[in-house]
């Protein structure tokens, strides 16, 4: 089975003709946190549900998934004539004809098109329903492995767009980094202006200034922040490039991310160009937070 990282989005099908009945079956999924399992089968085919059910589990781990299956009489085998009604519909045609004196003789297909010649032929008419139980659960493998391809193609597809949005965000971290630091030398000196003013021109006391500055830079240092948002986009690459079931763990850690900028951005005041910068990068890092947060809840 293949255990790569996989979409839970999806549409497969598969077909088969045989003991005179055309089988057809669907399998549609979309995102769902659990699986959910919706089967639909015609009746008389209820006792094969929970071999379908089973089968479905052992594939798939997440989703909404819709299977349907379809069942009619195909071939010869599909209609039925009923030659004593068309007998009589001939007979009582040729008593006409010599009564009338009509020289038309009554055309094959009219006859045919008559109520009750032609009829057809329901499940219920084979012997034996049983004898179908073996080429349905072959097409339903032939539709879980189709359905499997299709969502490890549109897997690929989204851990690609993942990918990129990630790169997007360690740029914008690693751009904030250099800001931070001049951030702390901005709030120094604003600090410095501050207290001048204050006190009017009298002298300054450097301890003082020094003690406030660092309060100042500890209660609004996002070195932690950083850290962590460093910490979890290492965590999300590798889990891109995992196998299996890794949608709630990838939605964890963007949640987690989240916080951490919802953190970021409470530190820094925008009143300095580094804190504006700051908080335009911090913002930008939530927009494609919330976007991977999107595309998280489409993996199984």
């Amino acid at each position: 089975m293949n255990r790569s990282l996989k979409s839970m989005t999806g549409f497969a099908q598969a077909a088969a003709e045989t003991n005179g009945c055309a089988i057809r079956l669907r399998l549609r999924s979309v995102n769902h946190r659990f699986l959910d399992l919706q089967v639909r089968l015609p009746e008389g085919f209820e006792s094969l549900e929970p071999a379908i059910r089973q089968r479905v589990r052992e594939r798939l781990r997440r989703g909404h998934v819709d299977v349907v299956l379809q069942c009619e009489p195909a071939g010869p085998s599909a209609v039925r004539i009923n030659a004593e009604l068309a007998a009589a519909y001939l007979q009582a045609a040729e008593e006409l004809r010599r009564r009338f004196q009509l020289a038309s003789e009554p055309d094959l297909g009219d006859v045919l098109r008559l109520p009750g010649v032609v009829s057809a032929v329901g499940l219920s008419s084979f012997e034996s329903l049983e004898s179908l139980a073996a080429p349905v659960l072959a097409c339903l493998e032939d539709a879980l492995s189709r359905l499997d391809e299709m969502r490890a193609a549109e897997g690929r597809i989204l851990a690609e767009e993942m990918r990129q949005r990630l790169e997007q965000i360690a740029a914008c971290v690693a751009r904030i980094e250099p800001l931070a630091a001049e951030l702390r030398t901005a709030y120094a000196q604003r600090l410095t202006e501050r207290l001048q003013e204050r006190l009017a021109g009298l002298p300054l006391d450097p301890a003082r200034v020094v003690q406030e500055t660092a309060l100042l830079a500890e209660r609004s240092d996002i070195a932690e922040e950083l850290a962590r948002l460093r910490s979890h986009l290492r965590q999300l690459e590798q889990l891109l490039e995992q196998a299996g079931e890794v949608g709630k763990q990838l939605d964890f850690l963007l949640q987690e991310m989240q916080r951490e900028t919802n953190t970021l951005l409470a530190k820094t005041p925008g009143l300095e160009p580094p804190g504006l910068a700051i908080t335009e990068l911090a913002l930008e890092i939530k927009s494609q937070i919330e976007k991977l947060r999107e595309q998280a809840q489409n993996i199984e």
